[in-house]
């Protein structure tokens, strides 16, 4: 780009073939008219640009070298005119051809790239519009043949384009829209006559040269913003947007934004930028309550703005948010009202206020507080929500004897507060003076204060006068013509005169039946005036006590146990006030010669003492006189029972002393001797039976015909004899063993039962005698003998254990020491209740008598027996 002197010839080197909307070069136009302010061209191919910028209105094609035209400035104040003529240049490229001497037609590499081809949309033709020759370089040698193929020729849209078949000139046969097709991808072929491709297909794009055929639009017809009144300079009110179909990046979609009208006009208060759309605020002198909505109406241009681009618009509807701009007003200084007296939960005044602020907002809404003189609390203001105004309430009842009338201060502001910049400069509260008239009325008598002291002696004189409860007429100030009644009396102890109110006692007072005693004695009373109007007030007694009781001794019988105890204590209470009770004395009062000698009294503290005796006291119960005085003189004497015991705790001795108190019935006594003669009934009856039990008894003939329960003796049974001490005295093996007899109906798992032997009914148990065990004894009979004692079958179990296991073990062995085929089998316990007895029975006498019914076993017992004497 080369930038001549002023008004001087420019010359721009550019391309043959030139795009729309493209920069080519920029002139100097300020040097050459500075005070221009219009430009022209003399060719509607290019536009200039105020800065100078020279840029292509539709695609250009250079087809000569050079190609000029001229610019004209002018200044319409001055009439002054000045041109400048600018040259374009460009260079042809020189394309080498390739030149074949073959005379016989073959496919090769040919290059053949025509120039890239435009057009400008929405061309005006003439049609069918040039385009561009498309040329084969094997037309040299060769007669060649052109045709295209794509979209625009045998797709949609359809015979668009086509091409001269000899020449290779391309034309457009109608106007096109870039905004429907941008390109077109054409396909150039060249072949010769009998079908052969001179060269490789050809890609031929054809571009559409946009125009500035599409108006920018924005996205919305009317826009709706809003923005706080007392928005700072600079507050973002909203974006307005807009749209160009006309191809991006170019001038043809370069928009700005402008604002063509506000209404109201003045004072301008927003702005919109160029670029973005914003709309700012650029004054802060905007209020609400004086315009509260303002329209905008808002361009966009394309062009980036120049005049000849294409202009659309819309509005903006923007509504001024209220702020708190404005404080509540009263509209006097000061207001008058008045009230009754003793008049309360009144209304007595309404007090408007003026807001400039939107209606039922947070920002109008007022809040009045009561500022001075209601310390006592007996006025209320408050808020109707409906018109604003302060409504002004008593709620506590006026005298007008103490204030005629009362000056109120009242504030009032908002619920929210001030707006920073409003507040800076405006009162924070705006305040107003309200005095408020105490009207007098007639009332009835007054009892102030309403409780009222008074002091009365305990045991006061019936009859005697008191001052009673003065009430008085507010008006007066006196208690003249006034009537007394007496309404509650707890006690009855007085009765009130009706005119002067004095009280008279009519009962003796006591202290001590008052509950609690040091609590006062309330009397209530009723003043009443002549119309009959009354108060009523408390008249608070306070009795004052009088020594008129003695302290007493609280305990009446004491006991001692001798020797853990060397005394016992007393104590005594008053039921007097603390001024006429402890500290007591306590001495014994003319004891006998007996009780002085044994027993004496020391002080332990205010309100008891401790009673002693001498070692050599007898042990019995004591009468013992002792006498308690109070600090103020009072005292009395009691005659105390002390029971000297020999014990370790009191408790014992009055369980004698109840039990000695009591005498046995004529039942108790038969009772008795009943349980006497039962008892020897009893003893007799043992004493036949031990008797009877060693004279001896035999089995019975038929004892063979019995059947054995379980027997787990390790031989028939005729080869152990146990004596009758417990130790056995002859063993098969000639070993002594520490047990004799079989196991019977004791063998359970764990259990504690004894050992048993039965016969029909009749149980037989093992016996131990100075610590050894012994066997069952003689089954004659099913007695046992009742000199032997009891043990568990866990003592014998852990016993025999052991032992039985070796016997066992040395049974299933044969003298090499080696396991035997056949061994003992156990033989366990088979039920309780078995008619038979068990094998093996030892008689303690050794007696073979009645045993010979063991060589007449049946088939099973002797085939058992044959095995144990093998071992």
């Amino acid at each position: 780009i080369f930038a001549g002197e002023a008004c001087k010839e420019v010359i721009l080197n550019v391309p043959s073939t030139l795009e729309a909307d493209k920069i080519i070069g920029r002139v100097n136009l300020k040097e050459c008219l500075r005070s221009a302010d219009q430009f022209r061209l003399s060719d509607p191919d290019f536009r200039v640009l105020d800065d100078g910028s020279v840029y292509t209105a539709r695609a250009v094609v250079l087809s000569d070298e050079k190609r000029s035209f001229t610019i004209w400035l002018s200044d319409t104040k001055t009439q002054t005119q000045r041109e400048i003529p600018v040259l374009l240049e460009h260079r042809k490229q020189v394309l080498k051809k390739r030149h074949s001497r073959e005379t016989v037609l073959r496919r090769a590499k040919r290059r053949w790239a025509p120039i890239p081809c435009s057009m400008q949309e929405n061309s005006l033709g003439p049609f069918p519009l040039f385009l561009q020759q498309v040329q084969s370089d094997a037309a040299q040698n060769y007669t060649v043949f052109y045709s295209i193929s794509g979209r625009g020729v045998d797709q949609e849209p359809l015979n668009l384009f086509f091409i001269e078949r000899d020449t290779g000139n391309l034309y457009c046969t109608r106007p096109v829209d870039r905004e429907e097709y941008d390109v077109f991808d054409l396909i150039a072929y060249a072949s010769t006559a009998d079908g052969y491709s001179a060269d490789l297909p050809l890609p031929l794009p054809i571009k559409v040269e946009d125009e500035n055929d599409n108006y920018p639009v924005f996205t919305e017809a009317v826009y709706n913003f809003e923005v706080p009144e007392s928005s700072r300079l600079g507050t973002v009110v909203g974006t307005v947007c807009a749209t160009d179909r006309d191809e991006p990046d170019t001038m043809h979609t370069r928009l700005r934004y402008s604002i063509l009208e506000q209404n109201p006009r003045s004072p301008g208060l927003f702005s919109v930028h160029p670029n973005t759309g914003v709309i700012t605020t650029v004054s802060h002198y905007m209020d609400r309550e004086v315009v509260d909505k303002y329209t905008l109406i808002v361009k966009v241009q394309d062009m980036d703005g120049q005049f000849f681009g294409l202009i659309s618009t819309s509005t903006c509807l923007i509504t001024v948010q209220d702020s708190n701009d404005n404080a509540p007003t009263f509209r006097q200084n000061a207001y008058e009202t008045s009230v009754e007296e003793n008049a309360y939960n009144v209304e007595i005044l309404r007090i408007p206020i003026d807001d400039k602020d939107l209606i039922n907002s947070a920002n109008w809404k007022a809040n009045f507080t009561i500022l001075k003189g209601n310390e006592n609390g007996r006025f209320k203001i408050t808020t109707d929500p409906a018109t604003n105004e302060g409504v002004l309430c008593v709620v506590k009842p006026l005298n007008y004897e103490e204030h005629r009338q009362v000056i109120l201060e009242i504030g009032v502001n908002n619920e929210v507060q001030f707006t920073r910049d409003v507040a800076s400069r405006v009162p924070t509260m705006n305040r107003a003076l309200v005095t408020v008239h105490v009207k007098d009325q007639d009332e009835g008598p007054e009892c102030n204060p309403p409780a009222q002291y008074v002091e009365i002696k305990e045991n006061s004189a019936v009859g005697s006068k008191v001052n009673g409860y003065k009430a008085y007429d507010p008006e007066t100030k006196n208690s003249n013509g006034l009537r007394y009644k007496k309404l509650h009396d707890p006690k009855e102890w007085v009765s009130i005169e009706e005119i002067s109110g004095v009280l008279t006692i009519s009962k003796a007072l006591d202290r001590e039946v008052m509950t609690p005693r040091n609590d006062l004695y309330n009397i209530t009373v009723m003043a009443i005036d002549q119309d009959g109007r009354s108060c009523t007030g408390t008249l608070a007694v306070n009795i004052e006590d009088v020594n008129d009781n003695a302290p007493q001794i609280l305990q009446d019988y004491l006991v001692v146990c001798k020797p853990k105890m060397r005394h016992t204590d007393i104590s005594a209470m008053d039921p007097d006030a603390p001024v006429n009770g402890p500290p007591f004395q306590f001495k014994l009062a003319n004891p006998s010669p007996e009780v002085n000698r044994i027993w004496t009294l020391s002080q332990v503290n205010d309100t008891a003492a401790r009673l002693s005796y001498h070692k050599n006291a007898e042990v019995q119960e004591y009468t013992i006189p002792i006498t308690v005085k109070d600090r103020a003189g009072q005292s009395t004497t009691k005659i105390l029972r002390v029971n000297l015991c020999d014990c370790t705790h009191p408790s014992q001795c009055l369980v004698r002393s109840r039990s000695a108190g009591i005498a046995l019935g004529k039942w108790a006594i038969l009772a008795i001797l009943l349980g006497i003669a039962l008892l020897f009934s009893v003893l007799l009856t043992l004493v036949c039976g031990v008797v009877t039990a060693q004279k001896g008894k035999k089995f019975p003939e038929d004892l063979a015909q019995q059947n054995l329960i379980i027997s787990n003796t390790e031989a028939p049974g005729d080869d152990r004899v146990c004596s009758a001490n417990g130790f056995t005295t002859q063993t098969a093996n000639n070993s002594s063993q520490g047990f004799c007899g079989t196991m019977g109906s004791g063998m359970r798992n764990g259990g504690q039962e004894t050992m048993e032997m039965m016969k029909g009914h009749q149980t037989l148990d093992s016996c131990r005698v100075a610590g050894h065990h012994h066997t069952l004894d003689s089954c004659r009979g099913g007695h046992m003998e009742t000199d032997n004692c009891r043990h568990t079958y866990s003592e014998w179990y852990s016993f025999t254990q052991p032992r039985l296991g070796e016997k066992l073990h040395a049974c299933n062995q044969n003298e090499e020491h080696i396991p035997s085929q056949d061994y003992v089998l156990t033989y366990n316990y088979e039920g309780r209740g078995s008619p038979a007895g068990s094998v093996g029975c030892c008689s303690e006498k050794q007696e073979e008598e009645g045993l010979d019914f063991l060589n007449n076993l049946e088939p099973k017992f002797l085939t058992l027996a044959e095995t144990c004497t093998k071992r």
